[in-house]
């Protein structure tokens, strides 16, 4: 997998280093596995993908907030609380045991991560298709890290 094991290690860099300078060393060291797990759950046909998680999103009463973020204007934020009652306190439990931070911190995280990582895989305003999928992930996730340098 050459390319995208590159690609997640220079994410997992970026996210690390704006994970702030108060922010404890593991804490930022696992925002890579984080990401790596936001990523997971995008792709994860059982979960049916971006769609899917798009669905469950707009179907827990956050249909604003995540239009604001396909689209292609300003992102609407949504809070740590919305988003663990949306993907469930199991979900994100395990999600904190996974990359070793507690769960506040995840779900705040998380409340930070999907509206970027969604408005960037959707830069046209539209969900892509699968066969589009990784090239729009791979086109914002260069356009987020540049923003970033």
């Amino acid at each position: 997998m050459g390319i995208l094991d590159t690609v997640l290690g220079v994410i997992k860099g970026q996210v690390a280093n704006s994970a702030g300078a108060n922010a404890a060393p593991s804490a930022a060291g696992n925002a890579g596995d984080l990401l790596e797990s936001v990523i997971g759950m995008i792709i994860d046909p059982n979960s049916g993908g971006l769609s899917g998680l798009i669905e469950k999103m707009v179907a827990g009463g956050l249909a604003d907030q995540v239009a604001s973020w396909v689209s292609t204007g300003k992102n609407l934020p949504i809070s740590a609380e919305q988003l663990q009652e949306v993907l469930g306190s199991s979900f994100v439990q395990g999600l904190a045991e996974k990359v070793g931070i507690n769960v506040n911190d995840v779900a705040g995280s998380l409340s930070k991560l999907l509206p970027q990582v969604i408005d960037k895989l959707t830069p046209d305003g539209e969900i892509p298709g699968d066969n589009k999928l990784l090239e729009a992930g791979l086109a914002g996730l260069k356009s987020l890290l540049s923003e970033k340098a």
